[in-house]
């Protein structure tokens, strides 16, 4: 009789699904596995493209006449930089290269210029996706000859914009850049903070712990495949989380740069008062004389 019972309650949720022969769990588990291949393939192949938007054509054909000196000046200076990235504003080797936070790689100079040169009212569009361009990543050193200057525009514009609002697609956008800098340079010699790692470290171990701990707040014991629904949520905000703390840690970089340069600045205003004020008694004292 029990066994009976059993069998109309499984026929009940047979007839109660969407598909029929299909139960709703391994659906819902399908259509999630299919949106998170599809999300991927897109941000990879979002990566790939490097063709101007039609909307930035004319500007960035406007500022690539306006460079055109610059570039054939500089043109034998571009073997030592990434010959296997090139710029789309310039169209040469990525020179001094910046890469934006939605992933496309661009000449210092030339992303400098299309923000100086444009109209812009806040941060930048991104030529290729038109998407915020709220941070920029130097993939060069500020030691290397004559990137003083583009790695102070690069510290203005994001003392500037790194800090706005964003909202949580633009946030999701900008993840594959910003874990990609984040965990390289987290495993770097002279990268990121301690701290900044430790905490990195702690939050994948508290993620690794509940990923393990049989305590859920979907159990897989009552829901089957929907119960790694939280695991994947938990897994997602960590993720954002680092994001986050990578942007602060960049900001704070910026700021400490910009204090140390103004420090450095004071210094050596004061060491030259100092100078000219013993130079000056030295002139008296010998026309005295």
């Amino acid at each position: 009789m029990a066994s009976h019972q059993a069998e109309v309650q499984s026929l009940k949720l047979d007839n109660d699904s969407v598909i029929e022969g299909v139960s709703d769990q391994v659906l819902v588990a399908v259509v999630l596995s299919f949106t998170f291949i599809a999300a991927l393939v897109y941000t990879l192949l979002r990566n790939e493209h490097q063709n101007i938007h039609p909307e930035n054509q004319e500007l960035v054909r406007a500022l690539r006449q306006q460079l055109q000196t610059d570039q054939d000046a500089s043109a034998g200076d571009r073997h030592r930089f990434y010959t296997d990235m090139s710029c789309p504003v310039c169209l040469q080797q990525a020179t001094f290269p910046i890469e934006t936070n939605c992933g496309h790689l661009f000449c210092g100079s030339c992303i400098i210029a299309y923000w100086r040169y444009g109209s812009w009212l806040g941060a930048i569009r991104c030529p290729i996706c038109r998407q915020t361009v709220t941070l920029f990543l130097p993939l060069f050193g500020e030691d290397q000859q004559g990137a003083a200057q583009v790695f102070q525009d690069v510290n203005d514009y994001n003392r500037r914009f790194s800090g706005q609002p964003r909202s949580i697609m633009e946030r999701i956008m900008d993840l594959p850049t910003l874990l990609r800098h984040a965990f390289r340079e987290m495993f770097s010699v002279g990268g990121l903070f301690w701290m900044f790692r430790i905490r990195i470290f702690l939050c994948l171990i508290g993620a690794l712990l509940y990923l393990a701990s049989p305590l859920d707040f979907l159990p897989e014991a009552l829901f089957g495949i929907l119960g790694f629904l939280d695991d994947f949520f938990v897994i997602f905000l960590l993720l954002i989380y680092i994001s986050i703390m990578y942007r602060e840690v960049v900001l704070e970089c910026i700021i400490q740069h910009i204090f140390i340069s103004k420090k450095a600045r004071r210094l050596h205003l004061k060491s030259r008062a100092v100078h000219e004020q013993f130079f000056t008694s030295d002139r008296e004292a010998l026309s005295r004389l």
